[in-house]
């Protein structure tokens, strides 16, 4: 049976169950169950009762596509979650995607992406969380519980190092042993052994030469070192390298994936392909107890998520609900981060402006149902676009124009090429355009900076009316060098939802004061980021891409190699000022990786507007035996403020994120020494320090 215990369900006495269905099933229906029957589900054995598990795509909501064209709540990006730095939203979201999952007739959501941001242009930035492996997880744990909670199933995704989409189903990410398991594998460690995920995706590329759906390290020992309970899949038509036509041959054998690991096959089969594992089974290559170790991980999560139990014993499903739609606007809100507010110009006043310009190509755009390239198209039953939401905020008493010179204050609403992935340069020639590309799945774009008319229309506009906001809507850095100091505001909204439009507008004239704070590093110049060394590091030669950076990805470059950013990572302003009082550390001589310390902070809001402070604590290792980041975040909090209030937050941290992973023992250690213990509002600004001891027992 399925048991709720400390609000998470776990499993109870489910192997008499899964090995009851076992014994009924035939060879060909354990066949049948090992690969998908259409795009988003899987094959059904009626008489016993098995249903198609159906999926769905759902980095913004619950997909289009996988739920025939239902409307759906649109939420925010990825990206924008993760800029809230805020664990109960991340928990509300994954209740609301669970419940929309359920009522869209589907049990597994293939999300939370945790991929760590390694490249600026990775099309795929906008889906997941950030570049640092803690606060990506931090971010990732309440969601994967909230979800599972709904008795909906949270798929981790993409195991692993699919940090590019370029060349992504052939390129090999060649990773040191360390970096792989201290940066790109932490949060699938840490999510799983905190979180129980009930299902994990592969990625398309190869990890050291090796494809992810082969590689029986990591998708066998190491997760079950992990104590991960739920079952493998493929990314779809990974097993056939993208190709999507019946018969294709497929990258691994039968026995290599059952070796593997890897229970369930998308969409279609192809390595499990009946004729090929009937061969394979009849020759002895294959045993029946590998196919029932992959077909009964399956069955059990079919037990987790309710499928054998009546409807009425199950959580209900609900989507398009104004809660939904609520939450769809305070996720926006809450991740908004203001860049920039030269003069304090921001937030404007609706007594002081008689006429207003909106301009830019992303003024009046919906997002909706963009494709995006892939997974993150949602169809919303409605989208109030900034515009619309300006004009809903007036309500007739602010005068909009199309004249930037007649106006008091000018918002342009930039972003990428939504419409075209070409954008002319100045030159007339063919080889001057530049692929500035989308932020998109299946492809990377081609430029840090905006498109070359986005950033004549800033400085044409700056020139002609100095109060120029402007309003990125976009999901990945962008570069700015062009147009930054002579503009006076900016505000990253991300890509903002169904409720984007509303939630812009409110921030904009102080209704909502943005307490967002950055995920990601945003780099002057591509080539300051830490996978733009060479040819070799991004896109790869040869089909490898060697992260010759080793941990020092994100910040952790930055800071060893002293190269100043655009905007740090942690940054964002507010409306209002904070300041920092002392810093007390409980239990601040430690003794064991799996002990606790708790630190203290006094923060007051030393301004005139409410708002939201987001404290970060980084350590420092002052002494190792191996080279370490200069520091690392290990906890943060988010804490509400009203004008002069002072409160005293109170930050649980765990031992083990002070430790590095160590390529000898295969273990996470901590060796003796001291640790600085920094309390900063961005990862360069610091507030406070103390230290803490360490000593093995």
């Amino acid at each position: 049976m399925i048991k709720k215990n400390n609000s998470q369900y776990s499993i109870i006495d489910l192997d008499d169950k899964v090995n009851n269905l076992l014994s009924k099933l035939t060879i060909k229906e354990k066949f049948m169950l090992l690969s998908g029957h259409r795009l988003f589900q899987t094959n059904s054995i009626k008489r016993l009762g098995i249903k198609p598990f159906k999926m769905t795509d759902g980095p913004f909501g619950i997909s289009m596509h996988s739920s025939r064209l239902r409307k759906n709540t649109k939420f925010p990006a990825g990206i924008n979650l993760a800029a809230t730095w805020n664990r109960e939203l991340a928990s509300e979201y994954g209740i609301a995607i669970g419940k929309e999952a359920r009522a869209a007739g589907r049990l597994c959501v293939l999300s939370p992406g945790i991929n760590i941001d390694r490249s600026p242009l990775n099309g795929r930035t906008f889906e997941y969380f950030s570049e640092d492996p803690y606060l990506t997880k931090e971010i990732a744990i309440p969601y994967v519980k909230a979800v599972q909670n709904q008795r909906i199933a949270a798929c981790l995704k993409h195991y692993v190092a699919n940090n590019q989409e370029t060349n992504r189903y052939l390129v090999s990410a060649e990773i040191s042993e360390r970096a792989l398991y201290e940066i790109y594998l932490k949060a699938f460690e840490e999510v799983t052994r905190e979180a129980d995920p009930w299902t994990l995706m592969t990625s398309y590329n190869k990890v050291n030469s090796l494809y992810a759906n082969e590689d029986t390290q990591l998708l066998k020992e190491t997760l079950d070192k992990w104590g991960f309970n739920g079952f493998v899949m493929s990314d779809w038509w990974a097993t056939s390298n993208g190709k999507r036509k019946p018969n294709e041959n497929p990258s691994i054998s039968p026995e290599q994936a059952f070796e593997s690991g890897l229970s369930l096959e998308m969409p279609r089969a192809y390595v499990y392909d009946e004729k090929r594992l009937r061969k394979a089974y009849n020759d002895g290559i294959v045993t029946e107890k590998e196919i029932n170790s992959g077909v009964g991980k399956f069955l059990r999560v079919l037990h987790f998520v309710g499928m054998f139990e009546e409807k009425k014993e199950l959580p209900k499903g609900e989507r398009n609900t104004p809660l939904h739609q609520k939450l769809a606007r305070s996720m926006s809100e809450e991740g908004m981060v203001l860049l920039k507010n030269e003069g304090n110009i921001l937030p404007l006043e609706f007594n002081k402006i008689n006429k207003i310009a909106i301009l830019g190509p992303n003024s009046n755009k919906k997002f909706g149902k963009m494709l995006y390239g892939g997974s993150s198209a949602v169809k919303p039953p409605y989208e109030i676009t900034p515009l619309q939401g300006l004009k809903e905020k007036f309500r007739g008493e602010i005068n909009i124009v199309n004249n930037p010179e007649n106006a008091d204050c000018v918002l342009l609403f930039m972003g990428l090429n939504h419409d075209s992935s070409i954008s002319l340069t100045r030159g007339t020639d063919k080889s001057d355009k530049i692929n500035y590309g989308n932020d998109a799945e299946g492809t990377d774009r081609g430029s840090l900076s905006l498109p070359i008319d986005q950033i004549d229309l800033i400085n044409e506009t700056v020139k002609i009316n100095p109060n120029t906001v402007v309003v990125l809507i976009n999901g990945s850095p962008i570069g700015m060098d062009e147009w930054l100091e002579k503009v006076p505001v900016v505000l990253e909204a991300w890509y903002p939802g169904m409720e984007g439009g509303r939630a812009i507008a409110n921030v904009l004239f102080g209704d909502v004061n943005p307490s967002g704070k950055l995920p990601i590093t945003f780099p002057k110049l591509i080539d300051d980021s830490p996978a733009h060394f060479s040819e070799k590091t991004y896109p790869g030669e040869n089909n490898k891409v060697f992260y010759k950076e080793g941990i020092y990805i994100g910040y952790r470059h930055y800071e060893k190699n002293n190269i100043t950013p655009l905007f740090p990572f942690g940054f964002g302003l507010s409306y209002t000022d904070f300041s920092y009082g002392d810093i007390i550390i409980e239990n601040n001589s430690l003794s064991s990786i799996n002990d606790n310390f708790k630190v203290k902070i006094n923060v007051q809001n030393m301004g005139n507007k409410t708002g939201a402070e987001i404290i970060q604590v980084y350590a420092r290792d002052i002494e190792s035996s191996v080279d370490r980041p200069l520091k690392e975040l290990i906890g943060f909090e988010k804490v509400l403020l009203k004008p002069n209030e002072e409160k005293t937050v109170d930050l649980c941290i765990k031992a083990k994120d002070l430790a590095f992973y160590d390529i000898k023992t295969k273990n996470w250690v901590i060796e003796d020494g001291i640790f600085d213990i920094l309390v900063n509002s961005s990862i360069n600004d610091n507030k406070l320090k103390s230290e803490l001891k360490f000593h093995n027992h």
